[in-house]
C-alpha cells in the first residue's frame, strides 16, 4: 500500500488519526484540499477544520511583504509537508504543485484574477531547456491544484480571505499549443542574450515577469553573451488567461466567448499569429463597403464599423475573440487618410491622478500596461470615398521605446504632485464664444514621441482652487493631489507614432 499522509496530534499518545489524503493520489490530495472551500485562512490556524491537530502555528503568514506566505500557510499548517525549494512538484509522488492565488469580484459581479500565476523562476546560471514537453517548466506545473481565495480591498488582514474554488487543472490542448509557442518566443530571447528585453507582451498566455523587490538587486549576469545584466524573470500564466481559466474552467460565473481557432489542428504547422495574419490578410484589397456586404452588416461609417469588420474577418461576431481575451489582445482598426496621415490616436484606460501621483515607473498603470498588452492593427487606406484594406499587424511597444514613454510619463507625473505653482498643472480660464474654456499646461502630443494625455470623456468636470465649478457630473472629474478636481485624463498613444510602427504592412 502506498504511504499515506498522516495529521500530527499534540499528544503522541492519543489515538492515532484517520489517514487524510493518499500522497501520490492527485485525486486524493484534491478532494482533502475541497475540504477547504467557505474556510478562510484564520479558520485553518484556529483549527476550525480538524480541531485536535497540530502543533503550534508559524507566525507572520499574515506579513505582506511575504511573498507566498498564504500558500506556505495551506502547505503547513493543512498538508503538514515542509515548505522547501525543490525543483520537483510540490507533491512530487503525485506530480501535482500547488498553487494558492488570489482572485477578486468587480463592481458589476465579474471575476479576475488577481494576479498573475509564477509557476517558476527563469535562471540565469544555466541553460535554459529548448524544449517545452522536456522542460523544468512543465514537469513542475504540468497538475496544478489551484486553490483561489477572494480578495477583498482595503484590507489590513489577508487571513480573513475565505477560499472559495479548489481544482486540479492542466491547460487544455487549445491553449498548449498556444502555451508551447510563448515557452520558444521566451527561450529565443534568453539564448540571443536579450533576457533584459523580456515583455510579457512579446507572448499569448505564459509570460516571463519580472522577480525581485527593486531592479537594482535584482540584475543578474544573462548565461548567454553578450552576459548583459538581466532583471530576475519567472515563467507565468498572465492575468487575462487566469481570469478566463477562473471564469471558464472553475467557476459557474460563465461568459461566452467565441474561439478564433475553430479546429486545434490549425495550430500544428502555423503559430497563432501566424494563422491571425492569414484570416485578415485573405481580405485585402477588399473595401470597407465590400466587407460590409459579404458579412451583411449595415454600412453606415460609424467609428466601430471598422473594427466590427476586423472580427468578422476573423470569423467572431460577437467582438469577445476568446483567444484575444486571455492574451490582453486589443484589436484596433486603422484608417490611413489621403494625406497619408492618420486622424486618430489611441486612446488607453483612463488613471487616478492621486495613484499616478506616487507609483514607481516599473509598477505603474502605464507601463503595465504596455508590458501585458498586445494590439492587433488592421490597416484600411483611403482611396476616394471607402476604405481598402491594407492589411494587419500584431505589435506590441518595443524594449527600445519604454525609455520615451518613462520620459513622458515622468514629466507629467511630477506636474500632478507639484500642484498649483509654475512647475505643476496650472488651469487658465478663457472664455469664448462658446462660453468659459478650461486650459491647463501639460505637456502636448508633440513634447513626447510616442504619448501624451488629454481628457478621458466628451464632458468636463472642473474644481478650481479658489472653488469655482465648470460642468455638472462630478463623475467626470478626478482630483488632484493638491484637492483641485479637472476632467478624468487617459494617456493617448500619438498617431503620428503609429504609423511609424506599421513596418509589415
Amino acid at each position: 500500500m502506498s504511504k499515506q499522509f498522516k495529521i500530527s496530534l499534540k499528544n503522541e499518545d492519543d489515538k492515532e488519526k484517520s489517514k487524510l489524503y493518499d500522497d501520490t493520489n492527485p485525486k486524493s490530495i484534491e478532494s482533502f484540499a475541497k475540504k477547504l472551500i467557505g474556510y478562510s485562512f484564520e479558520d485553518i490556524l484556529k483549527r476550525q477544520i480538524y480541531p485536535d491537530t497540530a502543533e503550534e502555528s508559524e507566525p507572520n503568514y499574515n506579513n505582506k511583504s511575504r511573498k507566498g506566505g498564504l500558500g506556505n500557510l495551506i502547505e503547513k499548517e493543512y498538508f503538514k509537508y515542509e515548505i522547501n525549494n525543490k525543483s520537483e512538484p510540490d507533491f512530487h509522488k503525485a506530480g501535482v504543485e500547488l498553487k494558492v492565488t488570489p482572485y477578486e469580484e468587480k463592481n458589476n459581479g465579474e471575476l479576475r484574477a488577481g494576479e498573475r500565476l509564477v509557476l517558476g523562476m527563469i535562471s540565469y546560471k544555466k541553460p535554459i531547456e529548448n524544449n517545452f514537453d522536456n522542460s523544468h517548466l512543465w514537469r513542475k506545473s504540468k497538475l496544478l491544484l489551484l486553490i483561489y481565495y477572494l480578495r477583498k480591498r482595503p484590507s489590513i488582514n489577508n487571513l480573513i480571505f475565505k477560499i472559495n474554488y479548489v481544482t486540479l487543472f492542466t491547460p487544455p490542448e487549445r491553449d498548449l499549443d498556444i502555451i508551447k509557442h510563448d515557452y520558444s518566443i521566451i527561450v529565443e530571447k534568453i539564448q540571443n542574450g536579450r533576457a533584459d528585453e523580456l515583455s510579457e507582451s512579446d507572448t499569448m498566455y505564459l509570460g516571463a515577469s519580472t522577480k525581485g523587490a527593486t531592479r537594482g538587486k535584482s540584475m543578474t549576469s544573462q548565461y548567454y553573451p553578450p552576459y548583459s545584466l538581466a532583471r530576475g524573470r519567472a515563467f507565468c500564466y498572465k492575468i487575462t488567461y487566469m481570469s478566463f481559466v477562473l471564469n471558464t474552467y472553475i467557476t459557474t460565473h460563465k461568459v461566452t466567448y467565441e474561439p478564433i481557432i475553430k479546429d486545434i489542428n490549425s495550430l500544428k504547422f502555423l503559430s497563432f499569429e501566424e494563422y491571425i495574419v492569414n484570416k485578415i490578410n485573405a481580405f485585402i484589397g477588399k473595401t470597407d463597403k465590400d466587407l460590409c456586404k459579404i458579412f451583411s452588416r449595415e454600412y453606415n461609417n460609424n467609428k466601430a464599423q471598422w473594427s466590427d469588420l476586423g472580427y468578422r474577418m476573423l470569423g467572431i461576431k460577437s467582438n469577445l475573440a476568446e483567444e484575444f481575451i486571455k492574451a490582453n489582445i486589443v484589436e484596433k482598426s486603422i484608417r490611413i487618410e489621403d494625406n497619408g496621415k492618420i486622424k486618430e490616436s489611441i486612446s488607453l484606460p483612463p488613471f487616478n491622478f492621486k495613484e499616478l501621483a506616487y507609483e514607481e515607473w516599473e509598477d505603474s498603470q502605464l507601463f503595465n500596461y504596455f508590458n501585458e498588452t498586445k494590439f492587433l492593427f488592421i490597416v484600411f487606406i483611403k482611396e476616394g470615398d471607402v476604405y481598402k484594406l491594407k492589411g494587419c499587424q500584431l505589435w506590441n511597444l518595443p524594449h527600445h521605446d519604454f525609455k520615451i514613454v518613462k520620459e513622458g510619463w515622468k514629466k507629467i507625473q511630477y506636474m500632478v504632485k507639484t500642484g498649483n505653482n509654475k512647475n505643476g498643472i496650472i488651469f487658465t480660464k478663457k472664455t469664448t464664444k462658446n462660453g468659459i474654456v478650461i486650459r491647463n499646461n501639460l505637456p502636448k502630443k508633440e513634447n513626447n514621441e510616442i504619448i501624451h494625455i488629454r481628457p478621458h470623456t466628451q464632458k468636463r468636470y472642473y474644481k478650481l482652487s479658489n472653488g469655482e465649478i465648470f460642468g455638472d457630473n462630478p463623475s467626470n472629474g478626478d482630483e488632484l493631489p493638491d484637492g483641485r478636481i479637472m476632467t478624468k485624463q487617459s494617456f493617448w498613444i500619438n498617431n503620428s507614432y503609429i504609423l511609424t510602427q506599421l513596418k509589415n504592412i
